[in-house]
């Protein structure tokens, strides 16, 4: 997590610090930002305008603490105010931490949660105002968030929500479902207005929220030389018509030789999807029946290589050998459960 800190006051420094204390850990980036005269021995100082200054801290962070009025973190954040599924979280908690209060991103961004663990380490209060949370109803956008799932429909999550607060939701799934299912949602697939935890593009409900996993593995060979317009071009074709939900494709995989390709290295950048590579010998252990190329044998020491880089760690393969314009295409679906409790 990258947490921003800011204090107002040599008080405010003192809560600032407990606040840093209390949310980080591990590997965690954390900058500490106070006035000018208050700054130095690890605080950055603050450039006024606030709001101006707050602007780069307010991308880069997935946390903002402010400690000091309400007032000032609703001003410093409001300019820079995207969506949902891109604010950080962001909290206030008074000089002397007394209360902690979620103002941004309560679920997705998971202050909901943070505050609730500032609250019990400084011996303060949590003043949480999600209908859903006050209600002790399920929220399944926080959910969604802590489980890495995608939202595709942010709207849909709203009225999910809203259903939720009067009755009962339905939840239909493509994965065993583990746990006590929490208050709210019954297993089910039709209905008005429902969940959905799938890696296709399904709708099921009248109103479908559609949650992805990243369980999906592409397994991808080319030519050398391949461009990536030509790998996107038979990678999307194959998502479409298989009905995978881009959402769902956790990563590329590939022989060792390509680990360099120009063109793959591209394409993965472009879609923020992390390339795997693996040797021959690695890729040929893999169990299964695959299509087998005496040609590509002779290249790359391996008689097959997307659908047997798709299944290297294991996985149903869902999607078999795609070609075209000199790149292969293959599709694995890896285990995963949807867990409650």
């Amino acid at each position: 997590m990258k947490l921003a800190v800011f204090a107002f006051s040599r008080q405010g420094l003192t809560t600032a610090r407990a606040c840093a204390a209390a949310l980080a850990c591990g590997q965690d980036a954390v900058r500490l930002f106070a006035p000018q005269r208050l700054s130095g021995g690890g605080w950055e100082p603050l450039e006024p305008p606030l709001a101006s200054f707050c602007g780069p801290v307010f991308r880069w962070a997935d946390a903002m603490v402010f400690v000091g009025a309400c007032g000032i973190a609703v001003r410093a954040v409001a300019p820079h105010l995207q969506d949902k599924q891109s604010d950080p979280a962001v909290l206030s908690v008074d000089e002397l931490a007394r209360f902690v209060i979620p103002l941004l991103s309560g679920h997705i961004g998971g202050a909901n949660a943070l505050a609730e663990k500032l609250a019990a380490a400084l011996g303060a209060a949590a003043a949480v105002t999600t209908a859903t949370d006050i209600n002790g109803r399920f929220s399944v956008d926080a959910w969604a968030a802590e489980n890495g799932l995608f939202i595709d429909d942010i709207k849909a999550a709203k009225a999910v929500s809203a259903a939720i607060l009067e009755g009962t939701v339905p939840l239909a799934s493509d994965f065993p479902i583990t746990g006590r299912l929490p208050s709210g949602i019954a297993v089910g697939d039709t209905g008005p207005v429902g969940i959905c935890v799938s890696w296709k593009r399904k709708r099921p409900f009248s109103r479908t929220l559609l949650l992805v996993p990243p369980v999906v593995r592409l397994g991808i060979g080319c030519r050398r030389g391949t461009e990536a317009a030509a790998i996107a071009a038979l990678v999307d074709e194959v998502l479409e018509q298989s009905g995978i939900h881009p959402a769902a494709v956790k990563a590329v995989a590939t022989i060792e030789l390509k680990k360099d390709e120009p063109g793959l290295l591209s394409f993965c950048r472009e879609r923020d999807w992390p390339l795997e590579w693996y040797s021959a010998p690695a890729l040929q252990a893999v169990p299964g029946i695959f299509a087998s190329s005496d040609f590509v044998r002779g290249v790359t020491g391996v008689d097959n290589v997307c659908e047997r880089a798709a299944a290297v760690h294991g996985g149903q393969l869902t999607v078999k050998k795609a070609a075209g314009h000199g790149v292969t295409v293959a599709a694995a679906v890896g285990y995963w459960e949807v867990r409650f409790g």
